[in-house]
């Protein structure tokens, strides 16, 4: 009772502010595997609101490589990696990795979120230096405040703010610059080239987060150092297992050997979060072999990318972001209207979410689209005409 009495109307009060500001989430349900063509609500609708960029989520390979690691490696390790959760199923992947963006060496982890929670405070210290864009991700924010390191914030892409903190901080034992490779909300992009020759000035390492990115940006996928030609010059690349590697979970650090040394002795979640389960883990690997083996899936999303832009601008919508990005954020600004936008085009059989306050800023709500390689040509044209016919109705165009 003084639980009820004390704290409930607290949490009741708040929930009912997030609601009247038209901001409260909810889950839709889906009742079938992820893919392009999903059942949510009991029928069935098309998929334009999912990280899976390469359509793998459901491919039978990716299942089948699954189902063969269940069988060889079991279901999980019950431990941690130190005491008795490496399998040969875990180096083999991280070497897998490693290979693919042609680093030195590379750490697992259960999910990305955990690889930033877990790489500043084991790298970094106060005697060094972070420079961090204003908007990445919550999980490399989250990182950054468990470190002593001295944090200098620049502005969203701004080279000649981060060059003052370069500058501000010129005494530091390391510096380091810390970017998403491609941010979430917004598609757009990194800026690497300007990055790196800041970097090598200042005697700056470079950390990217390649989450979005991976397995489908730049020429054969391996993300944004690839799409901008500066993959030498990146000392650190951590990202997802979750998204276009097949969309289940894990994560990974990537890069100079003596750092990934450093973490497996260090790093928290590392040391104290059960291995990667096997599936997953052999699910991957083929995932990557899919990916080296051909560079279809990354071409058919850049003509999926290119089409729907396109499409979106001549229907007169403001969408943001690279024009190479398969993020497109089509802006609406009020949050209750892009919430019924989202509801509009899913009883046109198009499910999509509508982002507002705390995940993108104020007044900048939108409706997020992300495409896929799986998405046809008609796929495409349906939703755009969907867009359009909404966007009629609610005023939006």
């Amino acid at each position: 009772m003084a639980y009820a009495a004390r704290v409930k109307p607290v949490f009741s009060n708040l929930l009912n502010d997030i609601k009247q500001a038209g901001t409260y989430k909810r889950e839709r349900v889906i009742t079938s595997p992820q893919a392009i063509e999903i059942t949510s609500d009991g029928k069935e609708v098309l998929n334009f609101c999912a990280n899976n960029y390469l359509g793998l989520s459901d491919d039978s390979r990716i299942v089948n490589a699954a189902k063969k690691a269940l069988d060889d490696y079991g279901f999980g390790l019950s431990s941690v990696r130190f005491i008795c959760g490496t399998q040969s199923l875990h180096k083999d992947l991280e070497q897998k990795i490693t290979e693919f963006h042609g680093t030195d060496d590379t750490i697992l982890y259960s999910s990305c979120f955990d690889a930033n929670a877990g790489f500043f405070e084991a790298i970094l210290g106060k005697e060094d230096a972070i420079l961090t864009d204003a908007l990445n991700h919550a999980s490399i924010i989250d990182g950054i405040r468990l470190c002593g390191a001295q944090r200098y914030i620049y502005k969203h892409l701004d080279m000649e703010h981060l060059e003052e903190g370069l500058k501000q901080h010129s005494d530091k034992r390391i510096k380091m610059i810390v970017t998403d490779g491609v941010f979430s909300m917004d598609g757009d992009f990194a800026p690497l080239p300007q990055i790196v020759d800041l970097a090598k000035k200042y005697d700056a390492m470079v950390f990217v987060d390649e989450c979005h990115a991976t397995g489908f940006l730049g020429k054969t996928g391996k993300g944004t150092p690839e799409y901008f030609g500066v993959e030498p010059h990146i000392d650190i690349i951590n990202s997802t297992l979750g998204k276009a590697l097949g969309g289940a979970s894990g994560g990974y650090t990537s890069g100079r050997k003596e750092i990934i040394d450093t973490l497996r002795q260090k790093s928290r979640p590392y040391l104290f979060s059960n291995s990667l389960a096997p599936p997953i883990a052999g699910a991957t690997i083929e995932a990557l072999n899919i990916l080296q083996g051909s560079s279809y899936l990354p071409e058919k999303l850049r003509h999926n990318t290119s089409k729907f832009r396109e499409g979106m601008r001549q229907a007169g919508f403001n969408i943001i972001g690279n024009k190479d990005s398969p993020i497109v954020p089509v802006m609406i600004g009020d949050a209750r209207v892009a919430s019924e936008f989202a509801d509009e085009m899913l009883n046109k059989n198009i499910y999509v979410i509508g982002f507002s306050y705390p995940v993108v800023p104020k007044e900048k709500a939108r409706i997020r689209v992300q495409l896929s390689a799986a998405h046809e040509d008609k796929h495409i044209e349906g939703a755009i005409e969907a867009f359009t016919e909404v966007g009629k109705a609610k005023g939006v165009i």
